[in-house]
C-alpha cells in the first residue's frame, strides 16, 4: 500500500455484502445458525429467537429493580440451554464478586434464596449443604470466566480481544458487562460515551454477543411522572447517557417493577402491579417495534415467570 494511504479503512463491493447476507438467511433457515434461546419463550420471540451474534443487549433497570439476577439467571441459560452452540461467556461484574455470582445460580438452581444460604444452620441443614455441594460440582464445568477488578475501556477491551483470541478460539463469546456505570475513567459520560464505542468495535468480532447491565437515572422516580400514569413507563431518556447507550445498542431491556414505586396502576394500561415485573422492550433493532412483556416476580430466585400474553404483548 502506498504510504499516503496506510492509514485507510478497508472496503469491500456490495456484492459480498449481498453474499454474506444470503449466506446468514440461508443459515437460519437450515438452523446452521440459531440464536442462543433462554427459558422465556416470550422473551426469545421478542429477540428473532434469543440472543443473536453481533449484537448488543442492553439490560436497564432502577436500582434494586433485580437486573443483575436477572442477567444471571440469564446468563445460566445461554449455557444450560444451548449445549450444541459451544458457548463461552467472559463475565465483567464491577459491581459483585465472583462467588455472590455463583451463590445465585446456586439460589436458582435449588429454589433457596441466598439469605438462606448466607444464613448458617438455621435455615440450612446437612442434607441441604449436601445439595449445595452437588449443585456446586455441576457449576464448575461451566464455561463462564469471572472478571470482578474494576478497569478502564482500554483494559476491559485489551481484555476481550485476549479472550477472544486465545480462550474463546472461535466458540461463541458471550461477554457480560455489570455495569456501565462502574467503569473506571475521569468523566464518566465521556467513559460511557467510549465504552459504546468499544463495545460497537467487539460485537464485529466472530461470534460475539455482548450483554451490558445499564442503571436508570432518577427522572422515573419523580412526582411529576409518579402521579401520571402516562408517564409511569421507562423511556430512553431515562437511560443513564441514554443517546450513546442507545444508538450503541441493537436491544434495550428496561425491568421495571412498579410495585417497589408504591403505584397501584401501572401506565395508561392500568396494568396490575402486585409480584408483577415488566420488561420494557424500548429498542428493538431490525426485528420488530418496542413491546411490553409480562412475567410474575420470582425475583428471589433470580427468575421470572410467563404470564398469558398481554393483549398479544402490548407496544410500547
Amino acid at each position: 500500500m502506498e504510504p499516503q494511504y496506510s492509514n485507510m479503512l478497508q472496503f469491500k463491493p456490495i456484492a459480498d455484502a449481498v453474499d454474506e447476507s444470503i449466506s446468514y438467511i440461508e443459515s437460519r433457515k437450515n438452523h446452521t445458525i440459531n440464536p442462543l434461546k433462554t427459558r422465556w419463550t416470550k422473551f426469545n420471540k421478542v429477540c428473532a429467537g434469543g440472543i443473536e451474534p453481533g449484537m448488543v443487549f442492553t439490560v436497564a433497570g432502577a436500582s434494586g429493580s433485580g437486573k443483575s439476577s436477572f442477567v444471571n439467571t440469564l446468563e445460566t441459560d445461554l449455557i444450560d440451554l444451548n449445549p450444541s452452540e459451544d458457548v463461552i461467556v467472559l463475565s465483567i461484574s464491577f459491581e459483585m464478586l465472583s462467588y455472590r455470582q455463583v451463590t445465585r445460580k446456586i439460589s436458582n438452581k435449588l429454589r433457596r434464596t441466598t439469605t438462606e444460604l448466607y444464613s448458617g444452620e438455621e435455615d440450612l441443614s446437612d442434607d441441604d449443604f449436601q445439595k449445595v455441594k452437588n449443585v456446586s460440582q455441576r457449576i464448575k464445568n461451566y464455561p463462564i470466566y469471572y472478571v470482578d477488578t474494576p478497569g478502564t475501556v482500554e483494559e476491559i477491551e485489551s481484555t476481550i480481544k485476549y479472550f477472544h483470541k486465545n480462550i474463546a478460539k472461535g466458540r461463541w463469546l458471550v461477554i457480560i458487562l455489570d455495569h456501565v456505570l462502574l467503569v473506571e475513567g475521569f468523566d464518566e459520560r465521556k467513559t460511557i460515551v467510549d465504552l459504546q464505542k468499544m463495545f460497537i468495535r467487539c460485537k464485529k468480532l466472530f461470534r460475539t454477543s455482548i450483554i451490558q447491565i445499564s442503571q436508570m437515572n432518577r427522572n422515573i422516580e419523580s412526582p411529576e411522572r409518579f402521579n401520571n400514569p402516562s408517564l409511569h413507563y421507562p423511556m430512553r431518556s431515562d437511560l443513564a447517557a441514554s443517546d450513546a447507550v442507545y444508538q450503541a445498542s441493537d436491544f434495550i431491556i428496561v425491568l421495571s417493577r412498579p410495585e417497589l414505586q408504591n403505584i397501584i396502576s401501572y401506565g395508561p394500561n392500568h396494568l396490575p402491579v402486585q409480584g408483577k415485573v415488566y420488561l420494557h422492550f424500548l429498542k428493538i433493532r431490525d426485528v420488530g417495534e418496542p413491546c411490553i412483556l409480562q412475567f410474575d416476580n420470582n425475583l428471589k430466585y433470580g427468575d421470572l415467570i410467563e404470564t398469558a400474553p398481554l393483549n398479544n404483548e402490548l407496544k410500547d
